[in-house]
């Protein structure tokens, strides 16, 4: 479980394919010393299991699966992913429940500084309308941001500067594309609704 709240950005440093489709992602990490084998980071909003540390590098093992559902696989050497370690049970939630788990990736439509402040616009899949509302949650590259303006087919958030300079945003130009999570407890009301839904009926 994660919050949104990122602690810093790695630099990708290989991508390997690997022999069952997958592929090994490799991360250059500033606290790559205080990680474990085994230990649960969240990269881009995406819970990833650490296989591997060499001095600053930790690599990652990724799913045929998770290259499909999130933008991980469009990496490049060199590019910026936002970090995030798992939450600790004595840890302030700053931001909100994440679970790491991308339920869809989107493109960011524009994003343009207005004042000291960034507004992003990302496009809204339309499966997803019902899981968002105006000054909800949602994780953008598993940040944890609030909905300002809610369109029929985008949602608008605004970055402010701290967060924008903390995390891969600051790289991002429209046609990108973003993971995105939404809330966990706007996803079980509509489980919970769809599953009503026929026996009312």
């Amino acid at each position: 479980m994660f919050t949104g709240i990122i602690e810093n950005k790695g630099e990708i440093s290989q991508i390997t394919p690997l022999d069952d489709g997958g592929a090994r992602l490799s991360i250059r990490i500033p606290f790559a010393g205080d990680l474990s084998i085994g230990e649960s980071v969240a990269v881009n909003g995406c819970c990833l299991t650490v296989t591997l540390i060499v001095d600053d590098t930790v690599s990652f093992d990724l799913l045929q699966q998770t290259l499909n559902v999130t933008n991980l696989g469009k990496l490049v050497p060199g590019g910026q992913v936002n970090l995030e370690r798992a939450l600790l049970p004595s840890d302030r939630l700053s931001g909100h429940l994440v679970q790491g788990h991308v339920d869809e990736t989107a493109e960011i439509v524009d994003i343009t500084p207005e004042g000291q402040d960034t507004k992003v616009v990302v496009a809204l899949p339309a499966n997803a309308a019902a899981l968002v509302i105006p000054k909800g949650s949602i994780a953008v590259d598993g940040i944890s941001l609030t909905i300002a303006e809610l369109g029929d087919d985008t949602f608008t958030v605004w970055i402010i500067p701290h967060t924008l300079e903390l995390t891969n945003l600051s790289t991002k130009q429209p046609g990108d594309l973003v993971n995105l999570e939404f809330d966990l407890l706007g996803k079980y009301v509509q489980r919970q609704l769809a599953l009503q839904a026929p026996a009312e009926g």
